[in-house]
């Protein structure tokens, strides 16, 4: 009972000792007076391995007041126990940060793991959307910036597409327009509801493995030979549209 009073007693006394030092020393016209006294420098060791971290705070803090001046350096460098006290605490903060490294390590591991999972998610429920509506030729997806860019054919609106990506509850489609300097701005859809003509039957995915094929008897085709059906086919490529949005 008297040892843990007399311990209770004795840190005050040890944090007022070392708070009186620390301010004597921050006033530039001490520094020079502190070094040359026979006890403050190596009271001021003693308490850089007190275990109140208080009480190192401000013998640290003191110390750094008293190295700010020129010419108590050598003296302060030469004092023993200064460098070994120094080290001690040194390797103390080194331990310390250490593990406090290694908590944001696991925490931020941790977020960046669920974010990636969140993204991946959003994605899949953005891509059976778009699988659904009739006209959509292709899209493809920039996840370091949340975007999908879409190409549809001509007769399908950009609103169809915001309606299919609100449908998903967890989404909303912005269109990305460039404006007459270049830069790119975001234009919100109307929230009004637009119909979607789906795709009710998806076809299946094509094997890997490749389905032989039946020997052709020409492999090269003369030039000119279909005419219409070219000029058709171009027709059509000229018309597609390409559409993005962030979600």
């Amino acid at each position: 009972m008297n040892s843990s009073t007399s311990t209770m007693s004795e840190e005050p006394d040890a944090l007022s000792v070392v708070n009186q030092l620390r301010d004597l020393a921050a006033d530039p016209l001490n520094r020079r007076a502190i070094v040359q006294d026979q006890g403050c420098l190596p009271g001021l060791i003693l308490f850089m391995d007190h275990p109140n971290p208080p009480v190192v705070h401000s013998a640290l803090l003191a110390l750094r007041y008293l190295a700010e001046c020129r010419a108590n350096r050598e003296k302060m460098k030469g004092e023993l126990g200064m460098m070994l006290s120094l080290q001690n605490v040194i390797q103390k903060i080194s331990e310390y940060f250490k593990y406090l490294y290694l908590i944001y390590y696991l925490l931020f591991t941790y977020f960046h793991n669920n974010l990636l999972l969140l993204f991946q998610s959003r994605r899949n429920l953005c891509e059976e959307a778009l699988l659904k509506i009739k006209g959509v030729i292709s899209f493809t997806f920039q996840m370091a910036v949340q975007r999908c860019v879409v190409r549809i054919r001509s007769d399908l609106k950009a609103e169809a597409l915001a309606s299919a990506i609100a449908s998903t509850k967890v989404m909303k489609a912005q269109q990305v327009v460039k404006s007459e300097s270049g830069e790119e701005m975001l234009v919100p859809f109307q929230d009004t509801p637009v119909e979607v003509e789906q795709n009710t039957e998806l076809p299946d995915y094509l094997p890997e493995d490749e389905s032989p094929t039946k020997e052709q008897d020409k492999a090269v085709s003369r030039v000119g030979s279909h005419p219409e059906g070219g000029a058709s086919w171009l027709s059509t490529a000229a018309n597609f549209l390409s559409r993005s949005f962030y979600w």
